[in-house]
């Protein structure tokens, strides 16, 4: 004991710092050794430890006072404990800032500058290390290290002034005037780190590989969100050569297609889908972006099959590839948003997507089998919540419901619509105030009720079709008189619109079906509606339900000609929507309008000219 070298001489600091570093090296290959490790509790066991290893040997070091030989060893073992500490978190925290300016903290201790801590914020404490780091190039390496992982943070958290800044800095002897980050993050070239030097998990070169892929794929997905296309093309083209990752490189590659489709050159788009699907197992994007590359190009067999395929492949369940114990380029992109063109949802709004174009190409049989799929999903409780898919606009609950309906009525299958129609009415009717003086005050309380009431009215007008389908003329009239009771009493007298120009929509696509509609029945129809006063009908619907009466009278007294003109008066005050008009029909209504579309409107008239006395 008496020969034992006292704690503050030079000869017990080196030992002590060959100890430190012996420890760091050993954390160092016990992660590497977790990250090789099949058995994912004893990888995440063996990563932990080393976690908490680092965590002790950098409070040791922090006990010392800051000196420059130990910093080199200091500044490591903090990017290996970031570096690890971020990856079993999946993402970058508030508290890994803290390490990285005690970290600069420190350096500035050894010169003696502890007044520049946090007077500019944390840039301005990278500024002031990294002036005098000029004086100690031994810390350089290390340095860069963190400043690798300080970028990571900044691009994470969206900070991308604070990360120009500070890439200019590190660069500033060859592209000090540059604002490209690409150009940047290509132009800095980190110090190499000695043969001898502390062991880490990741160095500053490779860090800076995986923030340079990073970036390129942010900005090419920005730009490829905001029309910019050839703009995100070649940020693109730089995540693909960069270091990429088989799952982010099927990521990429579909965003390399959907900026050529969009570019109007479809034979390259397809290639890169190709590429995509030949990548991995994760073939949801491609698939999905295949599926509009073919609606593009009008092959829809193609097209439906590539949606068959994307609800196949998101009904299997994948076991996630283990993530390697580095900052990788996934860990600094951001949570998949829901407007990207990549994003391809859930297998049930797959499910809506492919029963959707089903029946809007004319697949009304493979429509209705897959609406049916879709609504037992949600009436059993697997998929308790609905969300619109990625392409909008989506459906809520009540308009799937009426889809579907349509699907059925337009396969053939009308019992089936309506029992489809009666689950409907069984979720919304209790909905409905119970009173007409009720109806004001419910629509001042609550935009749903509003809505609700055009549901109803739209499920009576297809369960109205569904008995004429079934040959069940009386059936059909009670539910036509249903839609348009519903209708009159629920027509806001203001100009509200609601979400997306839906009341007015739903409004006019059922007026004109009912005008339609109510021609084969108008006889028993008026009579059924003789006894309302035209004070209680809203002007909206007054002129056309008039035009109905008159109509019917002329052609009792045998004047057809004029019942015919005043027919086709009623017939263009209610006319289709041509294609190239702004507003749109719910896919509920357009479908009913499908079934009244010329050549059934000259027949409906011929028919009115030409029919007996009634």
């Amino acid at each position: 004991m008496a020969h034992q070298t006292p704690l503050g001489s030079s000869a017990s600091h080196v030992s002590c710092l060959d100890l430190w570093r012996e420890k760091n090296d050993q954390l160092v290959r016990q992660a590497k050794v977790a990250q090789d490790s099949s058995l994912p509790m004893r990888r995440q066991q063996l990563a932990q430890d080393a976690l908490e290893g680092l965590r002790g040997l950098l409070c040791s070091l922090r006990g010392l006072p800051a000196t420059v030989s130990v910093l080199p060893l200091e500044l490591t073992v903090i990017c290996n404990f970031i570096t690890l500490r971020a990856n079993l978190a999946q993402g970058f925290t508030e508290d890994l800032a803290q390490d990285i300016q005690q970290g600069l903290e420190r350096v500035l201790e050894t010169q003696g500058q502890l007044e520049a801590r946090l007077e500019h914020g944390l840039w301005g404490l990278w500024d002031s290390t990294l002036r005098v780091s000029s004086l100690l190039p031994e810390l350089l390496p290390a340095l860069h290290h963190l400043a690798g992982l300080q970028a990571a943070l900044w691009l994470t958290t969206n900070r991308l002034g604070d990360l120009t800044l500070l890439l200019q800095t590190l660069t500033v002897s060859q592209s000090r005037a540059s604002e490209d980050m690409l150009v940047l993050l290509k132009t800095w070239r980190p110090p190499a780190e000695e043969s001898d030097a502390p062991l880490t998990l990741q160095d500053a070169r490779g860090l800076r590989d995986v923030l340079l892929t990073a970036f390129a794929y942010r900005q090419g997905l920005q730009e490829l969100i905001t029309g910019s296309l050839p703009k995100a093309l070649s940020s693109l083209h730089e995540a693909a050569s960069g270091l990429c990752p088989r799952s982010l490189l099927v990521q990429v590659y579909t965003a390399l297609g959907t900026c050529l489709r969009k570019m109007g050159s479809p034979q390259r788009a397809l290639l890169y889908l190709v590429a995509a699907l030949k990548e991995g197992s994760t073939w949801g994007p491609p698939l999905l972006e295949a599926s509009r590359l073919y609606q593009q190009l009008g092959n829809i067999a193609a097209e439906i099959e590539s949606l068959e395929l994307l609800v196949e492949a998101l009904s299997i369940t994948r076991i996630p590839e283990a993530r390697q114990l580095l900052i990788e380029v996934e860990l600094l992109l951001p949570q998949p948003d829901p407007a990207s063109p990549l994003h391809c949802g859930t297998q049930s709004q797959a499910k809506y997507l492919l029963a959707s174009r089903c029946l809007q190409t004319g697949r009304a049989a493979d429509a209705a089998e897959h609406y049916l799929d879709l609504l037992a999903l949600l009436l059993d409780g697997s998929e308790p919540k609905f969300s619109p898919p990625p392409c909008p606009p989506g459906p809520c609950v009540p308009e799937l419901f009426l889809e579907a309906a349509a699907a059925l009525i337009q396969a053939g299958r009308a019992q089936d619509a309506l029992t489809v129609c009666e689950e409907l009415l069984s979720r919304t009717s209790f909905l409905l105030p119970k009173r007409p003086r009720l109806w004001e005050d419910a629509r001042r309380r609550t935009k749903e009720s509003p809505h609700c009431s055009h549901w109803v009215s739209a499920t009576h007008l297809l369960q109205g079709q569904a008995w004429v389908q079934l040959g069940a003329q009386k059936e059909a009239i009670s539910e036509y008189s249903r839609c348009l009771e519903l209708l009159f009493r629920a027509t806001p007298k203001d100009k509200e619109q609601g979400p997306q120009g839906l009341l007015p929509a739903v409004s006019r696509g059922v007026r004109q079906i009912w005008h339609y509609n109510s021609f084969r029945q108008l006889p028993s129809l008026v009579v059924d509606w003789n006894g309302w006063p035209l004070a209680r009908i809203p002007k909206l619907y007054r002129t056309s339900f008039s035009v109905c009466r008159c109509a019917q009278t002329l052609r009792r007294l045998d004047r057809r000609d004029e019942a015919t003109a005043l027919w086709r008066r009623l017939e263009a005050q209610t006319e289709l929507p041509q294609e190239n008009t702004a507003w749109s029909l719910p896919l509920y209504l357009e479908t009913c309008l499908g079934w009244i579309r010329p050549p059934d409107r000259e027949t409906l008239c011929e028919e009115f000219q030409t029919s007996g006395d009634l």
